[in-house]
């Protein structure tokens, strides 16, 4: 082999090496299967492979990486790169983003969702809360507000709500626990079986999740009007592997969260337009509560669990208020704008 040879695949396998070395695969841990709630990391993982030819991919698993109640832990310690996970299934470990979870913020619609989220991802207190997991806040899993489907005959007031049992987490089911439901937190893949068996005779889901863990099958009906709040389910990476990646990865990854959580809201509300027509298929009887009840169930559940959350952060040297209005004036202002 001839010197010019020589130094040709020398140079080869120098560029392979450093092509090799730039190659980066992250892990993500998500749960259940694909659907209207992992949309926004099926559409980051697209869109970082694209903008790095290839040589950043997110590799998304459903599941087989960790438990849902777990994913935190494992950011924590750098079992993946990536994962998602819900403020209620451990609030101890989060408790500045459960503000997004107190019943009846008011937040309409998942724009409004997405806008209070993000201002209470970039508070101070909230990234150093979550640091101490070794978890940055990449961005939310917007979700529209709950409402329950169930067995039985039909819950049209709050008198009915008296031991009713119901999957809830968070917020919402302390507000059901305000009007003498009985909430218990088994997690979304739990649900069906839950209310297959009777542990519980209600579910308290947004419609894709109805959908995704087929709890509608089983529903004789559903409230159309009840809306007293929804969770929160970040997506954090691990700050080590977040600031190990090279500029030009960090900037893919970073400049793809608006497009990806714009086509979460989009697909999301083709998922809505659905909703209805699913109903009517599957006889499920719509049950519309007055608004006399609506106002009840909000004197008996919003102040009370607010103020008790705002002391509850107080008591832990965290800026309760200061979050609670953070959420309040940010909403006002997207209202403004």
């Amino acid at each position: 082999m001839n010197k010019s040879v020589k130094l040709c695949v020398a140079a080869m396998a120098v560029s392979f090496m450093a092509s090799e070395a730039l190659a980066v695969e992250w892990n993500v841990s998500l749960w259940g299967k694909r659907r209207a709630f992992t949309e926004h990391v099926e559409k980051l993982a697209e869109l970082v492979s694209a903008k790095t030819n290839g040589d950043f991919t997110l590799n998304i698993s459903y599941g087989g990486l960790s438990k849902n109640r777990e994913n935190l832990d494992g950011i924590s310690v750098g079992a993946f790169e990536m994962a998602q996970f819900c403020a209620g299934y451990h609030r101890d470990k989060n408790p500045t983003i459960t503000v997004l979870e107190l019943p009846f913020l008011g937040v309409s619609n998942l724009d409004e969702e997405v806008t209070v989220s993000n201002a209470v991802y970039a508070h101070p207190a909230t990234q150093a809360d979550l640091a101490r997991w070794n978890a940055k806040l990449l961005m939310p899993s917007p979700m529209p507000q709950y409402n329950i489907v169930g067995t039985g005959e039909p819950r049209n007031s709050l008198k009915d709500f008296d031991g009713m049992r119901v999957r809830a987490t968070g917020g919402i089911g302390n507000a059901f626990k305000a009007v003498g439901a009985v909430p218990t937190s088994v997690t979304a893949t739990e649900a069906y079986n839950a209310m297959e068996s009777g542990v519980v005779d209600t579910v308290a889901f947004a419609p894709h999740a109805h959908f995704a863990f087929r709890t509608i099958d089983l529903a004789k009906w559903w409230t159309a009007n009840l809306n007293p709040g929804t969770v929160n389910c970040p997506v954090v990476v691990n700050i080590d592997a977040y600031e190990a990646l090279p500029p030009d990865h960090r900037q893919a990854l970073d400049s793809s969260i608006e497009e990806a959580i714009e086509h979460y809201v989009a697909n999301y509300g083709a998922l809505l337009d659905r909703w209805d027509k699913v109903l009517a298929e599957k006889k499920v009887q719509k049950v519309e509560l007055d608004d006399a009840e609506i106002e009840a169930f909000r004197d008996a559940a919003a102040v009370p669990i607010r103020e008790a959350w705002i002391a509850d952060m107080d008591a832990q040297g965290l800026p309760g208020q200061e979050l609670y209005d953070l959420v309040v004036t940010t909403l006002q202002e997207k209202r403004k704008n």
